[in-house]
């Protein structure tokens, strides 16, 4: 899948001695409304953010197309210069969060992104996340899970422990097919959804996971918590083109999390083993300094308190990677882009599909005026508002790694 701006920017791409910073702040986007009168980049104190925003271009950028709600995956997806738009972009979260945990994948192997989740006495989900519990308590009952499914031999099923109440089911075997729906209602107060397919070729693969699916109940039948599970992004392993191939540049990616870990190793950066909040990854950011050209740095906290619709977490957590900017800035890059990767507002709870943020600073980039980095200023910006897919050719250009266009 290269599309026409891949083949493109890669017949243009020349190396150069420039370094640049991709800063995603998960979910940063948020709304004003008559009950939330500032987003959080409004009501945060950034003195930081919005000195560096009176010296670059500020803008939005659409993660998908308008209108439209966008997963982590495709939203990172775009980020990276690629369509997310296209087929064979819209691979499934199964797989990402699999390349994240560092799995060996097979060509023909299904990997299926699973939450652990609550439901009471009559089977209704009460929690989608089971608490929240922690990772050792994820650990665990994976750990309880996995003798019922060693029963199996062809195909043979492994569960493998996630973040928290994340886990990751991978079927190997002949004949799967992704082409199966996931199971999670997105509500609470209904069952979880039987599995179904999306394709005639996928009633195999359900026909194969229906005893196994059967076994990892029974197994957590006894659980306060972690007592159902919730099946979503059922995939393969995804055909991209690599951008380390593509733009001649080394990249490095800094996340914490296992599905950003997976989408960054599927689009050809080095993953980088490092923290999870921003100020301890910097130290893992700076060691690693002249290792790259491409610095992929991920803060999943913002997104986590949109969805929590705690506007104060997501103040407190923008104010945090604030104070630690200037250490960053002190390492030198040559281009430094701020965004996310969707927009998480508060008073959703929830994804949403409202134009990102961006700030986008370097020596070549046009200072507009702006004197904050928020929303308001951001809908003002010179950049104006563009597909999140066309940010890596902006930095390519503003880090002097474009040739010229035609004679």
């Amino acid at each position: 899948m290269t599309d026409v701006n891949q083949t493109l920017l890669a017949r243009l791409a020349k190396p150069a001695d420039t370094k640049m910073v991709l800063l995603v702040l998960d979910g940063v986007g948020d709304l004003q409304t008559a009950d939330q009168p500032q987003t959080a980049l409004g009501a945060a104190a950034l003195p930081n953010f919005d000195a560096l925003a009176t010296r670059s271009a500020l803008g939005r950028l659409v993660a998908v197309m308008q209108g439209v709600t966008p997963g982590s995956g495709p939203g990172h997806l775009g980020l990276f210069g690629y369509d997310p738009r296209s087929p064979e972009a819209d691979f499934g979260r199964g797989i990402l969060e699999a390349l994240g945990l560092a799995l060996e994948i097979g060509p023909g192997d299904v990997a299926i992104r699973g939450n652990f989740a609550t439901a009471d006495a009559d089977g209704n989900l009460t929690d989608r996340r089971a608490g929240r519990i922690s990772t050792e308590e994820g650990r665990r009952v994976c750990a309880k899970i996995a003798p019922a499914l060693a029963e199996f031999s062809s195909p043979s099923f492994e569960i493998h422990p996630g973040e928290g109440y994340r886990f990751v089911l991978l079927i190997r075997g002949d004949g799967l097919s992704a082409a199966v729906a996931d199971t999670d209602p997105q509500n609470t107060e209904v069952p979880p959804l039987e599995p179904r397919a999306l394709a005639p070729e996928g009633e195999h693969t359900i026909e194969l996971l229906r005893p196994a699916l059967a076994k990892i109940l029974a197994a957590i039948a006894d659980e306060p918590q972690a007592n159902r599970v919730l099946l979503r992004g059922f995939s393969k392993l995804p055909t991209l083109p690599k951008m380390n191939e593509l733009y001649k540049l080394r990249l490095g990616a800094f996340a914490g999390y296992p599905l950003y870990r997976g989408v960054a190793s599927a689009c050809g950066m080095e993953v980088v083993p490092c923290a999870k909040r921003f100020p301890e990854i910097l130290d893992t950011v700076a060691e690693r300094w002249d290792d790259f050209d491409f610095f992929f740095i991920h803060v999943k906290q913002t997104d986590q308190a949109g969805e929590d619709g705690d506007l104060g977490a997501k103040v407190a957590v923008l104010e945090e990677v604030d104070a630690a900017l200037p250490r960053l800035l002190e390492l030198g890059p040559d281009v430094l882009a701020v965004t996310g990767d969707h927009s998480t507002p508060a008073p959703m709870k929830a994804h949403s599909w409202h134009p990102i943020p961006l700030l986008l600073h370097g020596p070549r980039c046009y200072i507009d005026g702006s004197s904050e980095f928020t929303e308001n200023a951001a809908t003002v910006g010179h950049i104006g508002t563009i597909p999140s897919r066309d940010l890596v050719g902006l930095m390519l250009a503003n880090a002097d790694r474009l040739g010229k266009y035609g004679a």
